[in-house]
């Protein structure tokens, strides 16, 4: 048996993914997240251009503004991956599944152009990006679809997926992302690709969907519960969620604007808690379970529009971490380890 890794380039051993952010959209649109502003000066500024005098209220007010949910140019997808290779990163998992118009050629491209992994991902998004034809649909089509990316290629490119989702889910939970959770739990059992869970804006989200998940059959192992970092911070629901077995992705670094336009009634947090959460799981025993990403997608938090950018975990968050006293046995099995076994698919 060995361990292997689907890229857009074809599959490597998994020995060979090395650094890896668990979660980034290289080429994407993320119109689905868009909200018409209803102020006066919002509906002036969302018409203007990205610039150094926009950038700040983009930080604030970046589902406001469609252009900036929208990085489909691959040349600068091309010079920002090279800011992560720079810093040390080898392997970029790129979550943009269908709803927020992926692009396989052109991130088999950006690998070739940067020499970094790029692993793609099938699925579905938030149920308002959903196609019509999707209520028709039942849980097996949809798990069929993912198989196909899966097994022969996304959308006919023949560029293979390697990763299922972010699955999309809203709060409550729609009735069509519960089937989307279903399928990708058939296909997930099918081809032993792990799931990565967009959870609803809710405490209670992330255990709902893990039960749904765990309900039909899904190894716990191969589900990576994201975006923890805007969703728990009640202690007692985060151990809980940990005590399942899944993965707890930290997937929003960088983002440190505590106010979440999406969800008002969230604070979001900084980088330092989102370490000190990191830190509390591993006093807890859970390091083997942490993953780490950026959510980098939208321009502005891109270098090119004033951004963290992907190198910006391995620039500023790991040499904090090891100042706090993280230790590099737990920066190694956050960034290298735990995405390879996460990722890892056996073969003969």
């Amino acid at each position: 048996m060995t361990s292997q890794v689907q890229t857009v380039l074809g599959p490597i051993n998994s020995s060979e993914l090395g650094v890896t952010m668990m979660h980034e959209h290289l080429l994407a649109d993320a119109a689905a997240l868009y909200q018409a502003p209803t102020a006066p000066e919002d509906r002036r500024m969302a018409n203007e251009l990205i610039t150094i005098e926009t950038v700040n209220w983009l930080r604030y007010h970046f589902a406001n503004h469609l252009d900036n949910l929208k990085q489909d140019d691959p040349e600068i997808a091309i010079d920002e991956a090279m800011m992560f290779k720079l810093e040390g990163g080898n392997t970029i998992v790129d979550c943009t599944v269908t709803g927020m118009s992926p692009n396989p050629v052109g991130l088999a491209n950006i690998s070739r152009a940067t020499g970094l992994n790029v692993i793609a991902a099938t699925g579905l998004y938030v149920q308002p990006s959903h196609s019509s034809n999707i209520p028709q649909m039942s849980e097996e089509d949809l798990a069929q679809n993912m198989i196909s990316d899966l097994t022969e290629g996304i959308d006919g490119s023949g560029i293979k997926a390697g990763i299922i989702g972010e699955i999309g889910c809203s709060w409550p939970l729609h009735a069509d992302e519960r089937k989307a959770v279903i399928a990708s739990s058939i296909a997930s059992q099918s081809t032993g690709a792990a799931i990565s869970i967009h959870p609803g804006r809710n405490e209670d989200a992330p255990k709902e969907i893990i039960n749904i998940l765990l309900e039909a059959g899904t190894r716990p192992e191969k589900i990576i519960m994201g975006h923890l970092d805007r969703t728990i911070t009640d202690l007692h629901k985060l151990k809980e969620l940990a005590e399942t077995g899944c993965y707890l992705e930290y997937d929003l670094f960088g983002q440190d604007i505590s106010f979440y336009p999406l969800a008002p009634h969230i604070a979001r947090i900084s980088d330092a808690q989102r370490i000190e959460f990191i830190e509390w799981l591993i006093y807890e025993g859970h390091i083997n379970q942490i993953v780490l990403g950026q959510d980098a997608g939208a321009k502005v938090n891109l270098t090119k529009w004033g951004g963290h950018g992907y190198g910006h975990i391995l620039r500023i968050v790991t040499p904090w971490m090891r100042q706090r006293g993280v230790t590099e046995q737990n920066i190694k099995a956050m960034l290298v380890d735990n995405p390879k076994r996460a990722l890892s698919v056996e073969t003969e």
